[in-house]
């Protein structure tokens, strides 16, 4: 029989693709430590790793990672809107984009942004709006890219943290820094900064109080910017669900100067030696 030299062939011994799938998780366990040896009920995030200005062709860019949770943020502006009609004389346009890369998760994804990215998006703007003053830029954009580079839960959390960042080492004025937290509600349990398999975690019982919660903190100014919330809980459980939230932020805090501090020193200029 023919070959076709057009395709490239194949090897002779193959293996079948079921072989190198990922085992399925197993069941995680509601009491106790959770898998990766923090605990419930306490406010206890993930080691976070932060760097600033890695991205030379950007105006500003920002690096986080937390756990295995890896995110790049790039700001480009403040530069002319390209569209007249959308023009305002008296205040500057904050434009956000956020994305998954195909290899981010465990199903490999597009490269066109689908519903779900197009929400975190306008999640994402709505939370960093207050903190920049727009009013200093009229007539003007200022673009926030976040690209996603593997996701393991907390990803909107860690977006505006990294993109609020970025916009800092762009050097675009801002009231205060940008920070989120994230908590998972399991019944009367809960945990902080949950990964990828808790966020996904249904219980097979009906509970009342079952659901997610996300906000952005000004912790400078003590204001909340943003929150997102899904699934049902009480209002008591909602109001120390945002409780937790803010000391999670808090406790990023000091991370996020430090970072922005060494960014600052490799930019500034040697001292004279005159």
């Amino acid at each position: 029989m023919p070959t076709d030299n057009k395709r490239v062939q194949g090897p002779e011994v193959s293996q079948c693709p079921s072989l190198f799938s990922s085992k399925p998780a197993a069941s995680l366990p509601s009491k106790g430590p959770r898998a990766d040896g923090r605990q419930r009920d306490q406010v206890d995030v993930r080691p976070v790793f932060v760097r600033c200005g890695l991205v030379s062709q950007a105006k500003g860019s920002a690096y986080i990672e937390a756990g295995s949770t890896k995110l790049m943020c790039c700001v480009y502006g403040p530069r002319e809107i390209e569209r007249k009609d959308e023009t305002d004389m008296t205040c500057g346009r904050l434009v956000t984009d956020m994305r998954f890369a195909p290899f981010s998760c465990l199903e490999r994804g597009a490269w066109i942004q689908g519903s779900q990215e197009k929400d975190l998006s306008l999640m994402l703007q709505e939370s960093l709006q207050p903190a920049v003053r727009l009013n200093k830029y009229p007539r003007s954009q200022i673009e926030v890219n976040v690209m996603v580079l593997e996701s393991s839960g907390s990803v909107l959390a860690h977006a505006v943290t990294c993109a609020s960042l970025a916009l800092a080492d762009a050097g675009i004025e801002m009231y205060d820094l940008v920070l989120g937290c994230s908590v998972r509600q399991d019944g009367a349990s809960y945990v902080v900064d949950p990964s990828r398999a808790e966020e996904s975690r249904r219980s097979l019982v009906g509970r009342e109080n079952e659901g997610g919660l996300t906000i952005a903190f000004l912790p400078s100014l003590n204001q909340i910017s943003g929150l997102e919330s899904d699934g049902e809980m009480t209002e008591e459980t909602l109001t120390a669900a945002v409780r937790t939230c803010i000391e999670g932020c808090y406790k990023l805090y000091p991370v996020v100067q430090q970072a922005l501090c060494k960014a600052v020193r490799r930019a500034a200029p040697p001292p004279s030696e005159s």
